[in-house]
């Protein structure tokens, strides 16, 4: 009986010891922040553009970005912490080779958030899986305002720090392309992790869309074209009103694996969508929110009630706790809806623009045209 315990009590710690080392370290939560891994944590940042073991802080002071601040104290000091992209060009912040995921971007960018288009390719890809401005990724297409949410955080003052896991097999490539006609500067710190990556990983897409404005009856659509399987896990939208009245009587639609004309997944309201209630106010005025699952964090102008035309407003919906999970195929779209004279519902012709967060296996059908310039500019 007791060899029979003590072999028991053997293979229990056998495979404890196992599991510790199989533990890749990609789940990571409270509950598992003692448990070892072999994984190989990385970070890129300008004073290590490769993120290679020993890289960083190695640039001189004669190269540096900031060399001449550091000019009495020398090598090994903060002498490259940011750099600057020219105009009308790309700069690569990030080219990784083999298994793993990013972690947590965090960047800090200066001049136009629009005009700064942010793009990731995994493994192999010639076009990209992620498309977006670098603002409306943080959820910060208007202006800096703090979100404080388990997949962005937006922070004082212009800190944008994403936490969407990204996994990679072979490779993970990451550019920033400056459209304005003036050079911006980028502070920035890619945090990764190179470890296996489980064979039901599926790939981080996000994609940009923009309709301005509106045309009268249409329905916006804030993605489709979605092919193949996967889940579906977020929504930001930047939404300028161009008339007079409430503006989010519209319902959010979820067509997928072979919908056609009705869909699988009907929402009741925009704001509802957006996990608020009766036009975001209290008291006859809006109330700004933000949480970790959903915010309506941008309001201008800020706090009247008082309907205005050209208001603008930012949301955000994370679908964490429940991915709109898909087969086949997906669309998305959300009606843009008022109120006109009798009780009735009026068709709007709003200026509105969004980011779509989805994760899938690839390879992924074509993304739209990128917007141009003037199509991206917010005035």
């Amino acid at each position: 009986m007791r060899l029979r315990l003590i072999f028991v009590f053997s293979l229990i710690l056998s495979s404890a010891s196992l599991y510790a080392q199989e533990f890749n370290g990609l789940n990571v939560n409270m509950n598992n922040l003692y448990q070892l891994s072999d994984a190989k944590t990385r970070s890129i940042s300008p004073e290590n553009f490769t993120g290679e073991k020993g890289g960083g802080g190695r640039t001189t002071v004669e190269d540096g970005s900031a060399g001449a601040a550091a000019r009495d104290l020398g090598l090994g000091w903060k002498t490259n912490p940011f750099i600057v992209i020219p105009a009308d060009s790309v700069f690569e912040l990030a080219n990784i080779d083999g298994s793993g995921a990013i972690q947590h971007i965090w960047m800090t960018p200066t001049g136009n958030w629009r005009y700064s288009v942010i793009r990731i390719y995994w493994d192999d890809e010639k076009e990209p899986s992620v498309e977006v401005p670098v603002g409306d990724f943080f959820a910060a297409a208007y202006e800096y305002k703090q979100i404080n949410s388990l997949a962005v955080c937006v922070n004082p003052g212009s800190a944008f720090n994403s936490y969407w896991v990204m996994p990679f097999r072979k490779k993970c490539r990451i550019t920033m392309e400056n459209i304005d006609t003036k050079p911006m500067r980028l502070y920035y710190q890619i945090d990764y992790t190179l470890t296996e990556v489980p064979e039901d990983a599926a790939y981080f897409h996000a994609q940009f869309r923009r309709v301005n404005p509106v045309k009268y009856k249409d329905v916006y659509t804030i993605v489709d074209n979605i092919k193949g399987k996967g889940q579906y896990v977020g929504t930001y939208m930047a939404w300028q009103s161009n008339n007079n009245g409430w503006w989010g009587e519209g319902e959010i639609k979820f067509f997928m694996d072979g919908d056609k004309q009705f869909p699988t997944i009907c929402g009741t309201g925009t704001e509802d969508y957006f996990c608020g209630s009766y036009g975001f106010a209290i008291k006859g005025k809006y109330i700004d929110y933000t949480t970790p699952y959903a915010g309506f964090h941008v309001i201008r102008p800020e706090g009247d009630f008082t309907y205005k035309s050209q208001t603008r407003f930012g949301m955000y919906r994370w679908h964490v706790t429940d991915p709109i999970r898909f087969n086949k195929d997906l669309k998305v779209t959300m009606q843009a809806l008022g109120w006109r004279s009798d009780g009735r519902y009026l068709p709007l012709k709003d200026d509105i623009a969004s980011v779509a967060f989805w994760y899938q296996a690839e390879p992924h059908n074509a993304f739209p045209d990128f917007p141009s310039k003037d199509e991206l500019e917010i005035n």
